[in-house]
This record gives structure tokens, C-alpha cells and sequence, in this order.
């Protein structure tokens, strides 16, 4: 009886929901038509050639494949080889390479995707699904390449005590801090950007193809306290490394200088061997160096100015071209690092052909 008294009920509002949804849709469509439309119209703001265009895919597809090759082997490598992957600098590397794989698979499609679809990318949550992650990733690469230079500086200058400072326990320590520290810095900078989230911004194109920092803080409406901690930790976290960098390979060609002063060819290969260090150095920085420069011009000629420069079509050109050359450079670190701190040491390159074949 009640499923006869329920049955006219749900007849009506099936009838009501049929009357009501073509209406319904029809505005959902317009909405997201529209939506569409100002997204391709950001994107050609910032790409108008087609020509570009088909480069960038086929640069981003190219990084992004040879990266996730280059790291999958050297990763394999150190995985299946019990001669290497109990050493520290071994054990760091494949941190390295888990927050590069990490960075490459979140950042290469989506960029690859906005480039295909000719239109930028919308705000909601991969949105701020990706911005973490990356953030997680640039935060825990810097702090990994630090811990890298310590321990270089440990083995050459002191390896005597090498073994009883770096044991297997707080090596693994360490692998925990670099991710819990990047983790809860991350979080807390996506939690105070969220703090500016509208309702309204969901779903509506941001001014970029990824959500890099300037892109989503333009679109929230310049949030200033995550500016502010994003843009000191951010810097704090770089100085640490460059100083790090700086003491341990300085205090290592010392080192190597005054145990063999009398050859000057090992001298020689020392210093190269700071030199080429260094340069990767810098070469991987420059993604950060680049968005530091950023933002104290942003800070020095202030938000106000800055705002109204975007009216002219000459800035919003020089924005989509350093928007463009940031993403670009993004996609460098995972594909050099690899190479700098895995295959070019005598160990990996003699261990992975031996491994490959055993596939």
C-alpha cells in the first residue's frame, strides 16, 4: 500500500525534474561555454602564436618522457643493486628522484593538457591538488640536494667519522624530515591562500597553464599572508641551500688542495669538480631564483602598479612569457638531476647495464 500511495509522488517529480532539467542544463551549458571561452581567451593572451603552441607540447612531451625515463632507470638501478643502495648519498639520491618523478607526473600533464585544449587552467581542486604537490616536491628537492652537500662534506673532510654520524637510523631520520618539513610548510601555505577561496572563483579559468604561485594568488585576490610566508620560507629555504652548497664543496677543494698540494693535476680535477657542481647548482635554482626576482619586483613597485600594468597588452605579453619560461625551466631540474648526481658516478654507470640486462 505504501509503495502504491508513493508511486503517483514519484511520478510528478519525475515529470516536475523532466519539465525543469532542459532549462537547467541549458544554463549549466551556457555557464560552461562561457567559462570555456574566457579560459581560450586567457590562453591566447599569453600564446597567440599556433606555432608556439606545437612547440610547447612537443617540448613538455619530450621533458616529461625523457625524465620519466632517465629517472625510472637510474631509480631501478639503485633499487635492485645491494652494492649501492645501503651508501647515503645513494639512499638520498632516490629521494631526489621520488620528488622529481612526483613533480614531472603532477606538472608535464596538466600543462600538456591546457596546451592541447588551447585554455588555461581552471580553479578548484586539482587545481589546489597540484599547486601542493609541486610545492611539496620544490621544498623537498631543495632541502634533499642540502642534505646531499653535507654529506659530501662528511665523507671527504670527515670520513673518519662518516659511518658513526650518518648510520642507517638517522639516515632514514633525515629522508622523514625532508618530507615532513616540506609537507607542513606546504600545508600551511595552501591553507592561508585558502583562506581568500570564494565560491564564485570555482570553476572559472585562472591567467596561467599551471597553478604556480603568481597565477593563483592573482586569482584569489593577492592574499598577503600567504604571500608574505610563502616568499620568506621560500627564500629562507634557497639561502640554506646555496650556503650549504658554498661551505661543503669550498671546505672539500681545501681539503683536496692541502693533501696534495705537490700535483696540480689532481688540483686541477678538484676544481673542476667544484666548478661543474656549482654551475648544476645554479642551473637547478634558476626556477626559484627566477620567481625571487619576481617577487621583489612585485614588492618594490607594489601590487597597485602592478595590477594596472596588466591593462596594456604589452605587459600581459611579458607576464605570458615569463609564465612560459618559468614552466619551461620547472621541467629542468627533473631531468638534470639524474644525471648530475646518478650516472655520473662511476658505480651507477657500471651497475646499470648489468641490471638492465637482467631484465
Amino acid at each position: 500500500m505504501r509503495f502504491k500511495r508513493a508511486l503517483p509522488c514519484a511520478i510528478l517529480w519525475t515529470a516536475v525534474y523532466a519539465c525543469l532539467s532542459p532549462s537547467q542544463d541549458a544554463n549549466i551549458t551556457s555557464d560552461a561555454l562561457q567559462l570555456l571561452d574566457q579560459g581560450r581567451c586567457l590562453f591566447r593572451s599569453i600564446l597567440p602564436s599556433d606555432t608556439a603552441v606545437q612547440v610547447l607540447v612537443c617540448v613538455f612531451a619530450l621533458m616529461t618522457i625523457i625524465s620519466l625515463i632517465v629517472n625510472g632507470c637510474t631509480l631501478f638501478s639503485l633499487g635492485r643493486s645491494e652494492d649501492l643502495s645501503w651508501e647515503p648519498r645513494f639512499a638520498l639520491l632516490k629521494n631526489l628522484i621520488v620528488s622529481d618523478v612526483l613533480l614531472i607526473v603532477t606538472q608535464g600533464p596538466t600543462v600538456a593538457h591546457c596546451l592541447l585544449q588551447k585554455t588555461t587552467l581552471s580553479y578548484g581542486a586539482w587545481c589546489l591538488t597540484q599547486f601542493f604537490i609541486n610545492t611539496v616536491c620544490v621544498f623537498c628537492t631543495v632541502l634533499t640536494i642540502t642534505c646531499m652537500a653535507f654529506e659530501r662534506y662528511l665523507y671527504v673532510c670527515q670520513a673518519i667519522y662518516y659511518i658513526s654520524i650518518l648510520t642507517t637510523k638517522r639516515l632514514y631520520l633525515i629522508v622523514s624530515l625532508t618530507w615532513l618539513i616540506s609537507i607542513c610548510l606546504s600545508a600551511v601555505i595552501t591553507g592561508l591562500l585558502s583562506l581568500g577561496h570564494k565560491s564564485s572563483l570555482v570553476g572559472k579559468p585562472i591567467t596561467g597553464l599551471l597553478c604556480e604561485p603568481d597565477t593563483l594568488e592573482a586569482h584569489l585576490g593577492f592574499p598577503r599572508g600567504s604571500a608574505v610566508f610563502r616568499k620568506v620560507v621560500g627564500l629562507l629555504v634557497t639561502l640554506l641551500c646555496i650556503f650549504s652548497y658554498s661551505f661543503s664543496y669550498l671546505r672539500m677543494y681545501q681539503e683536496a688542495r692541502n693533501a696534495i698540494q705537490p700535483f696540480q693535476q689532481v688540483n686541477k680535477r678538484a676544481r673542476k669538480t667544484v666548478i661543474f657542481y656549482c654551475s648544476m647548482l645554479l642551473l637547478q635554482l634558476l626556477p626559484i631564483f627566477l620567481k625571487i626576482v619576481s617577487d621583489a619586483l612585485w614588492e618594490l613597485e607594489g601590487n597597485i602598479a602592478m595590477i594596472r600594468s596588466l591593462d596594456y597588452p604589452g605587459d600581459w605579453m611579458s607576464a605570458g612569457t615569463l609564465h612560459i619560461m618559468l614552466l619551461v625551466m620547472l621541467q629542468v631540474p627533473p631531468c638534470i638531476n639524474p644525471l648530475i648526481y646518478g650516472l655520473r658516478n662511476r658505480e651507477v654507470r657500471e651497475a646499470l647495464p648489468r641490471l638492465l640486462l637482467h631484465i
